[in-house]
């Protein structure tokens, strides 16, 4: 599913025009992606967490060539689903 899917689905169910159903789409992902850029937790129920953490810096290897690298200190995004989504998917 993609952004398009997302905006013409507001589209046929609210029934407000396709300006709009764009509009309150992007605002959601804007809202989404500020909160996660200040590193708040997102919850929505029924569907999941996400989560920002803080990953250390640390050393790795490259595979080619088996050398070391330092790997620098990042945020990473990760996703955890709710018991529903969870039981919705496998049933």
């Amino acid at each position: 599913m993609t952004k398009i899917d997302i905006i013409q689905n507001v589209y046929e169910k609210l029934g407000i025009p396709k300006k709009d159903s764009a509009r309150i789409v992007e605002s959601v992902f804007d809202l989404m992606k500020e909160s996660l850029a200040n590193g708040e937790k997102i919850k929505i129920s029924g569907f999941g967490n996400f989560i920002v953490k803080e990953k250390k810096s640390r050393r790795g290897r490259n595979p080619q060539t088996g050398a070391e690298i330092s790997i620098s200190a990042r945020r990473v995004l990760t996703f955890k689903s709710s018991q529903v989504l969870r039981r919705a998917l496998n049933d």
